[in-house]
């Protein structure tokens, strides 16, 4: 079995924010050679995650109310600490924080209208994502 690892930066311009990645995960297939396999996309930090769906902006705003309204800015026990993102914690809990896809014949293999997204819930700082493709 091959192994292929590249790191993506993010900075997003605003706190909370989904960015669609998945061009750059293609980019890291070819990159990696491997025709078939799997490649592990994971927000490295605890308050970003990593999600498949559609790129609709309309979906997109409703994806952002649907956690707000589970995981609203408010008071936590976490704000304890001086920190002011317990909120963020939580909804990176909610789409996770990484996700597994296939690789068939050297590509990127999503359903039709599946995107990649990174899912930013305290940004305008950097973070790290990881990229670690396996297979042959």
């Amino acid at each position: 079995m091959k192994t292929y690892t590249d790191y993506m930066v993010m900075n997003t311009p605003q706190r909370k924010e989904l960015v669609n990645i998945t061009h750059d995960i293609e980019k890291a297939v070819g990159k990696s050679g491997i025709q078939e396999g799997m490649i592990l996309v994971s927000a490295m930090h605890i308050t970003a995650g990593v999600f498949v769906n559609d790129e609709e902006q309309g979906l997109k705003k409703d994806i952002m109310a649907m956690l707000e309204r589970l995981a609203p800015v408010g008071n936590y026990e976490h704000h304890r600490t001086g920190e002011d993102n317990g909120d963020a914690h939580l909804k990176r809990m909610l789409v996770n924080h990484q996700v597994m896809l296939p690789i068939t014949k050297g590509k990127l293999d999503l359903g039709p209208w599946e995107q990649v997204f990174y899912a930013e819930f305290d940004g305008q700082r950097k973070k790290r994502v990881i990229l670690k493709v396996l297979g042959e």
